[in-house]
């Protein structure tokens, strides 16, 4: 990305991204191929983020962030995005979808406990929503918690937990009237030591190897009331809001899987030569790059739009957040597919990074809501059934 681009971009932004890409070179790049191979997690690095205040962008400098915003948020997320997308996932697990839920719904004993904790990575966070029969349709998770006294007993299994297996504590949604369907639905705090919770690894997995994923198993798991976030039947609604912040962070690393497949095409069709001169020199060649630009510059100003939008106070601005995550996030499936165009064989090796950044953009049109539910979100909104901004 050039920086005759950066039209949107303060000096602030700029410093903050090229500080991002140099941690991303130095401590990321060397050990990407590694960690993903043995599929091996390092939490010193996720800590290494959390000491640079990587976690902090639109959290107060009250509870540990640096208050720089949603764009900077994006920007950050799309560096780290370009170089791991295992790591990527972090800004999720620490910020969006743990520390923005606390922000939001927590008492200030539930927010000075833990966010300047997940913003530090001093703890590590998931947060708990799909199950083995609820995915896209959240509405019908069979968790439940049941008020006891002072107390609510947590009962269910969560299914593709993202950091599950390495989280310290977890943002869980359950049934609290299954009557009600959705709208008997609430949010939990849980440490993940409390007794009764317990997880297992999903182990083969696509891509993002170096990232733990599996389940969270609650059994008579005993929460706190107080550790409830917001109203008791309240968190279908706290649901929606909590994806559209994690909806941007995950359109945001799509964008970073976009880069890396074009740097590494721009790179390799400079420097392999065919028929006595660079590949690059090929219209043919050419062309494919040409639409790999289009769709990263895409979707980038889509997310940077989506991001502005939050800065200037739109905090919810759903359709503005799903039409980015859609665009970006079937960009990151299609833009590493054209890299394959351009490295051919080499790109179905393991010997570049290619076959690596395909398989791991694939995971972006699954989650944070499915392309199908994105889709969905943007017909009804257009043809008046139902819109999206309320």
């Amino acid at each position: 990305m050039s920086d005759e681009y950066d039209v949107e971009l303060t000096e602030e932004h700029i410093m903050l991204r090229d500080m991002v890409r140099k941690f991303a070179a130095k401590e990321i790049a060397p050990v990407v191929e590694k960690d993903e191979n043995e599929h091996r997690f390092q939490r010193e690095l996720v800590k290494q983020m959390g000491e640079l205040g990587l976690f902090g962008c639109p959290i107060p400098e009250e509870y540990g962030g640096n208050n720089m915003g949603y764009l900077a948020h994006a920007i950050v997320t799309e560096e780290i995005g370009r170089a791991s997308g295992s790591l990527r996932v972090a800004f999720n697990m620490q910020t969006m979808g743990t520390s923005m839920s606390i922000l939001k719904w927590g008492s200030e004993e539930l927010k000075k406990k833990y966010i300047p904790a997940l913003v530090s990575a001093d703890i590590l966070g998931c947060f708990g929503i799909t199950e083995p029969d609820a995915g896209s349709d959240t509405a019908s998770m069979t968790t439940t918690a049941v008020k006891d006294g002072n107390e609510y007993v947590l009962n269910g299994r969560k299914m593709w937990i993202t950091w599950s297996p390495v989280a310290d504590m977890c943002v869980v949604f359950a049934m609290t009237d299954k009557k009600a369907k959705h709208k008997g639905m609430s949010v939990f705090v849980i440490d993940m030591d409390m007794p009764g919770v317990s997880t297992k690894s999903i182990k083969e997995k696509l891509g993002i190897w170096a990232c733990p994923t599996g389940e969270v198993i609650m059994e008579d798991v005993r929460v706190p009331a107080s550790n409830m976030l917001g109203k008791e039947n309240s968190g279908f609604g706290y649901l929606m809001q909590e994806l559209i912040s994690t909806r941007l962070s995950a359109a945001a690393g799509a964008v970073g899987t976009c880069q890396a497949a074009l740097d590494e095409s721009i790179k390799y069709a400079t420097e392999r030569n065919q028929f006595g001169k660079p590949i690059a020199e090929y219209q043919m060649v050419q062309e494919v790059i040409a639409r790999m630009v289009a769709e990263t510059e895409a979707a980038r100003a889509l997310v940077w739009r989506c991001a502005i939008q939050k800065d200037k106070g739109l905090i919810n601005n759903n359709r503005e957040t799903v039409l980015a995550k859609y665009y970006a996030c079937k960009a990151a499936d299609e833009v590493p597919n054209l890299a394959l165009e351009v490295l051919s064989a080499y790109g179905y090796s393991n010997e570049y990074p290619i076959a690596r950044i395909l398989r791991d953009g694939k995971v972006y049109k699954i989650l944070e809501g499915a392309t199908n539910i994105m889709k969905m979100i943007l017909a009804t909104d257009a043809l008046g059934i139902k819109k999206a901004n309320r």
